[in-house]
């Protein structure tokens, strides 16, 4: 066997995490699940979202049954919300074209919305214990380190030799323990700041340890300044303290989300009542909040919001798919429960807060 998946195997033998939910009861669904909200995810914050999400949805019939609203609903607060959209997708084609069962080849994994090369490489090992490499983030740490792998890990180039080594260590046999443990390995040790090197199973052969350059693996991903946009989120509200919001696009920015209603920053408040068919009589009182800023993985988003409270009801915004009036105390509740973006929870927790 490779040297270095001797270590690690005997490493997690003794030091490896074997307490998290998603390694108890182990099978592809529970696992499938664990690997999509860890991305770009920590440990640390998953936890509380997958017991929940688990909870509600066991099982991938369930969760294909369920409307759209309800899992984005389970995903409020965890970001990257194409991952929610593509798990409910996926459930839905594993029910229609799989009969509910889960696809065994890495080819037909891959298949589904949201699964690429590496997780799908996750299910196989760990719910099927078939032989299979993968590269999540923790992994290409480990390797990058291990190898001393020089430029960003994430071009094409290094991207396709860091496969080669992963493939390379990936043992035949106990191949799942082996996929949990160089996880662990990067989320415990060979973390990207203060890596415990002296604890390491694998330091007698680490080159950027032996370099001693640790702290130079992996390179950071080339800067880009990040373009900021700026708009106005209307907060409105009626007399019964039911509030209007807006469905985003399934695609793009929060797709699927409900906020309240955006519009660009040079439009006014007439503007808005009278697209959405307000008049601006109507308005008892209007708040115009301190701007916050909102930062993306691509740019920053200056929210600039204003609450309107209304003094009675409007007759021309009715509920519908894109439009619809709720009460902030029964957004968190299990009737009708909806997903709302990080922006959106902010702007609605000030109207519990009455600060306005």
């Amino acid at each position: 066997m490779d040297w270095f998946a001797t270590q690690l195997l005997a490493w997690h033998k003794q030091h490896g995490r074997k307490d998290l939910p998603w390694q108890q009861d182990i099978n592809p669904y529970r696992v499938w699940i664990s690997e999509i909200m860890l991305q770009q995810t920590q440990v640390a914050t998953v936890i509380d979202y997958y017991l929940r999400f688990m909870d509600r949805f066991p099982n991938i019939a369930i969760l294909a049954k369920a409307p759209l609203d309800d899992v984005l609903h389970h995903w409020t607060g965890l970001g990257y919300y194409a991952r929610a959209r593509n798990l409910h997708r996926s459930a839905n084609l594993i029910q229609n074209e799989h009969e509910g069962n889960f696809p065994e080849s890495q080819e037909a994994l891959e298949a589904l919305p949201g699964i690429g090369r590496s997780t799908a490489s996750a299910i196989r090992a760990i719910s099927m214990h078939q032989r299979a490499a993968i590269l999540d983030g923790n992994v290409k740490r480990v390797l990058t380190r291990f190898h001393a792998l020089p430029g960003y890990p994430g071009t094409t180039e290094n991207t396709k030799t860091l496969w080669t080594h992963a493939e390379a260590h990936t043992p035949e046999q106990h191949t799942h323990t082996y996929t949990q443990a160089i996880m662990d390995l990067g989320a415990t040790l060979c973390t990207r700041k203060n890596p415990k090197c002296d604890n390491c199973p694998t330091q007698a052969k680490c080159q950027a340890y032996a370099e001693n350059t640790v702290d130079q693996y992996p390179a950071s991903k080339p800067k880009k300044a990040k373009p900021t946009r700026a708009a106005r989120f209307f907060v409105i509200t009626q007399p019964n303290g039911m509030t209007l919001l807006e469905r985003r696009p399934m695609e793009g920015l929060w797709g699927g989300l409900w906020t309240p209603p955006e519009r660009p920053s040079d439009k006014t408040t007439k503007q808005v009542c009278d697209d959405l068919g307000i008049g601006t009589p109507q308005l008892i009182r209007q708040h115009q909040a301190p701007t916050f800023r909102h930062t993306f993985t691509h740019f920053h988003l200056d929210v600039e919001p204003i609450y309107l409270h209304l003094t009675a009801a409007p007759h021309l915004v009715e509920e519908n798919d894109t439009h619809r009036w709720v009460k902030y105390d029964d957004l968190n509740g299990s009737n009708n429960p909806i997903g709302l973006s990080a922006v959106a929870v902010k702007l609605l927790a000030a109207l519990e807060e009455k600060i306005l």
